[in-house]
């Protein structure tokens, strides 16, 4: 299976949609490298990083389903690394 690395990053600005995103993130969470969560109070938003290595399909779904959460914005840079797991 060839997986790729790629960085989702993601912009939460519903709060109500927090337990859902986290919910993804654990089910997804074997695929997960590294996360980094960036509070930004003056905007009242949150960014978050995900560093992913994956199955494109399993990528393309986790951001997908991130992005389809209310007030939540979902973005994917895939890296030209692919390797044979």
């Amino acid at each position: 299976m060839e997986t790729r690395v790629a960085v989702i990053g993601i912009i939460v600005e519903d709060m109500d949609s927090v337990d859902e995103l986290n919910a993804l993130l654990h089910e997804f969470g074997r695929h997960i490298v590294g996360r980094m969560g960036i509070p930004y109070r003056e905007k009242d938003i949150h960014i978050i990083s995900i560093a992913v290595d994956a199955p494109q399909d399993i990528i393309s779904t986790l951001s997908g389903k991130i992005g389809n959460l209310k007030g939540v914005s979902a973005k994917t840079a895939y890296s030209h690394v692919i390797t044979k797991d």
